[in-house]
């Protein structure tokens, strides 16, 4: 089923240009959370909503010359600025959406998502389609660079009992969509989700 990703578009491709310049300090953030994917060389692992494609050096340094790095986003807008950044070296781009990845099914070991989960249209089922492109006992890292607490408060709003990303709600919303939590991390400096593959 196709989604109007209009409100998606309009929001990152207006601000893809300066979006780096905005977050400069999240490199760390990003290498400390693909260090916990347990990634190993030779793996492939995909960038789900990769934007500017900052996860993407430290992916590609995590499997090393032999692994296999994909970054899809539906804005061209970021992946145009992930290439000014010099990022292209490190992965295979794509313009593609989350919800039909052009990938076959089972042949990642991992995907990566930096603040997918909230511009999810349908969560259970693009999660799902998430583990459809990995084996079993593939993981899933859900990321952002900051906590809910800290996320809210920058865009001056209160964290809801409905967010998504609570424990409560994520760990169910996983397990209907074919992944295991096995990790939830929410504090100021990072917010990091690592799931499982089952089945």
């Amino acid at each position: 089923m196709a989604h109007d990703h209009t409100q998606v578009h309009e929001f990152f491709g207006s601000r893809a240009a300066n979006w780096d310049a905005r977050f400069p300090d999240d490199g760390p953030a990003y290498a400390a959370a693909v260090a916990d994917l347990g990634l190993r060389p030779g793996d492939a692992v995909l960038d789900a909503g990769c934007g500017t494609g900052r996860a993407l050096p430290p992916l590609r340094d995590a499997v090393g010359v032999r692994g296999t790095v994909l970054g899809v986003d539906l804005t061209p807008e970021m992946l145009e600025a992930a290439v000014r950044a010099g990022r292209r070296a490190a992965g295979q781009l794509l313009l593609a959406d989350v919800s039909r990845l052009p990938v076959r099914t089972a042949v990642l070991d991992a995907v990566f998502g930096a603040g997918l989960i909230a511009h999810l249209p349908q969560p259970d089922e693009n999660l799902r389609e998430l583990a459809r492109v990995v084996r079993p006992g593939g993981r899933l890292a859900l990321f952002h660079p900051i906590g809910r607490a800290a996320l809210a408060a920058r865009q001056g709003r209160r964290i809801t009992d409905e967010d998504l990303r609570a424990e409560p709600n994520l760990r169910p919303l996983l397990a209907g969509s074919g992944w295991r939590l096995e990790s939830y991390t929410d504090e100021d400096s990072r917010f990091l989700a690592l799931a499982v593959r089952h089945g």
